[in-house]
């Protein structure tokens, strides 16, 4: 065989992903306030983008016209035909019309009421605002009334600037005085006038020093709370008998101490938010059909108050239209149309995909719909993608960072694919089931009868469940219940009055 170049042909097959397929994929997993952020990107960025109110209600003339009638010119006349004939305005086929979409059992039903009662009712963004100030504004605004020192009072101000979200200090005052280049008494007479301030406790080091701050402060702290609090670690292992030994004083004066001490606040910073809490707004709204009664369907809607309704401004395509008079401007101006159409596409597909999962979820999770979180059945990704004829990547991505709201609450749609534990009936059960169960016979034991591990296992097999001693052990620290000698002496503790 002779070495020598040579040119030769091949024919092959690949796949590609265009930008357009990528941005699609990540529209998908975006939750629909992600959504909206990228949707007003998106307005910013495109001039023939709009944003189109609610839909208006088909008028009684054109719900009779025939169908050829009312379907849109788009399919069989192109756009250029449309505007040249004065008719750009009837161009809107990808705008999202909710009235027009599907409606049956399995993406339900798109509901006006849904919408126009998602957000009338609740109270304005003004109203709704915490107004609450963070704990370091709220303590440095009481500094200057508390030391008439400016020295001291400096001191102070950076003393709260270390607290910690629970009103601790988590450095030495021999730290805080290296760093300020200051001697230790002056830090400890500001870390004295920081404890103080309101709320009492902050500035504290440990537990014990803020319970301290908060009996000085309710003129509880004699002798005998003060070895109370001196020995917290005997009463978190439920040694009572001996705390009162130390304390020197009978069952009624120890119940008093107790009730007092169960008053005090543990951390006090955490009454003033640094961080204000966001509130989690569902994307899937599902409600129960009324005129169905109790066994029937469900109505499964996107949540369109935080999602806002996209059209293209036809009018203003025109009017950019008649002024471009050079090849590239047309080109610009027909990229922005096909971008826009493709957009709306997008967003319609991804309303349409999430319907989809969502109702084949409601399907399989009826039960814990209707009856609670002790009817969770065990799910898979590859369960609803099979299902539905999707991807399992394609489930993943539609159920992540996705809230729906029903009338038992407000779940991510993660929630509802659980692991599951083997049962008698041969189904399996949740592992979220599961816990539901050992949770409820562990609120309901009696203290003087705590049960062992050993003893849910039995109790669990006689609801149905095959589980062994340390997956019992398991889930139950997962919910965070303690073994049965951590609740005997929390209960114990409890138990005194």
């Amino acid at each position: 065989m002779a070495l020598g170049p040579r040119l030769d042909l091949r024919q092959s097959q690949s796949l590609v992903m265009t930008p357009q397929l990528q941005q699609a994929i990540k529209l998908l997993a975006l939750s629909n306030l992600e959504i909206e952020a990228f949707i007003g990107e998106s307005l910013e960025a495109n001039p023939l983008l709009d944003v189109g109110g609610e839909p208006a209600p088909p008028s009684p003339e054109a719900s009779e016209a025939p169908e050829e009638i009312r379907r849109t010119t788009l399919e069989d006349s192109p756009v250029d035909r449309l505007i040249g004939e004065g008719r750009g305005e009837d161009d809107r086929p990808l705008d999202i019309d909710t009235t027009a979409l599907d409606r049956d059992r399995d993406t339900g039903e798109w509901s006006a009421e849904l919408r126009s009662g998602s957000g009338e009712n609740l109270p304005g963004i003004d109203e709704r605002g915490s107004g609450e100030s963070s704990l370091a504004a709220h303590l440095e605004a009481q500094v200057g009334a508390a030391t008439a020192d400016p020295l001291i009072a400096a001191i102070a101000r950076h003393i709260i600037g270390q607290l910690d979200e629970a009103g601790y200090l988590p450095i030495t005052l021999v730290e805080v005085a290296q760093s300020l280049g200051i001697e230790r008494a002056e830090a400890e007479a500001a870390l004295a006038v920081v404890q103080t301030l309101d709320p009492t406790g902050v500035g504290a080091r440990t537990l014990s020093e803020c319970l301290a701050l908060q009996a000085r402060e309710a003129d509880r702290h004699d002798p005998c709370m003060a070895r109370l609090i001196e020995n917290l670690d005997l009463l978190a292992r439920g040694d009572l008998a001996r705390l009162k030994r130390i304390c020197g004083v009978d069952d009624e004066d120890f119940a008093d101490m107790l009730a007092e001490l169960r008053g005090y606040d543990p951390k006090p910073g955490l009454r003033f938010g640094g961080e204000p809490s966001a509130a989690v707004t569902p994307d899937i709204l599902i409600t129960a059909r009324s005129d169905d009664g109790d066994g029937g369907g469900w109505n499964v809607a996107i949540n369109q108050a935080s999602l806002p309704r996209l059209i293209v401004n036809r009018s203003y395509y025109v009017e950019l239209k008649g002024n471009c008079t050079d090849k590239g401007s047309r080109a610009w101006l027909s990229d922005k149309l096909a971008d826009a159409n493709w957009l709306i596409k997008a967003l319609d597909q991804r309303q349409k995909t999430i319907l989809k999962v969502a109702s084949e979820l409601v399907k399989q999770q009826e039960a814990f719909f209707r009856q609670g979180i002790s009817q969770l059945r065990p799910l898979t990704l590859r369960t609803v993608a099979e299902a539905i004829g999707m991807h399992e990547s394609t489930v993943s991505r539609v159920t992540s960072n996705k809230y729906l709201n029903c009338p038992r609450g407000t779940y991510e749609l993660k929630f509802f694919f659980t692991s599951g534990v083997a049962a008698a009936s041969g189904e399996g059960a949740s592992a979220e089931a599961v816990k539901a169960a050992i949770r409820q016979l562990i609120d309901a034991e009696d203290p003087k009868a705590i049960l062992s591990d050993d003893t849910l296992v039995d109790l669990l097999k006689g609801k149905g469940f095959e589980l062994a001693r340390r997956t019992v052990a398991k889930y139950r620290e997962a919910i965070g219940l303690g073994s049965s000698v951590q609740r005997r002496r929390q209960k114990a503790i409890a138990a005194v009055r």
